[in-house]
């Protein structure tokens, strides 16, 4: 009974702790789903243990607690592997970024020096007429 009511107080706790990280938006929603849901089965299987058995029955599971730490530790490798597929894009796409910034930067450089080299022609081209006004 105490290991029943310990599953479903952290399931609580985890459900209400993950609601509160997303009203106050340090979560946001794809991700979010994933801990409301483990969030809720923590919860299901600490108030509902009989649940744990009968699922580890329909899989032929002789011992069901380990069912639940199964797909426990299947759980969390592919939370892993979700967050190094979305740290690969982030990554990817910062390199995409710097590269435009470098690209753009390059590029407004080019133009300051354009304009530069026309200010200048323009320059000494005006001050050629009117060296030449001075004279007449």
């Amino acid at each position: 009974m105490t290991l029943s009511i310990t599953s479903a107080a952290l399931g609580l706790v985890l459900f209400l702790g993950v609601l509160a990280l997303v009203r106050r938006g340090a979560l946001h929603g794809r991700l979010a789903v994933g801990w409301l849901v483990l969030g809720a089965a923590g919860l299901a299987i600490g108030v509902f243990p009989g649940w744990a058995d009968t699922i580890g029955l329909w899989f032929g599971v002789s011992y069901p607690p380990m069912l639940v730490a199964f797909i426990g530790l299947i759980l969390m490798a592919l939370k892993a592997l979700a967050q190094d597929v979305q740290s690969s894009q982030r990554e990817q796409e910062m390199r995409r970024l710097v590269q435009r910034v470098a690209m753009l930067d390059l590029e407004l450089q080019q133009f300051g020096k354009r304009q530069s080299v026309r200010a200048d022609s323009n320059a000494s081209a005006s001050s050629a007429d009117g060296v030449g006004r001075d004279e007449h």
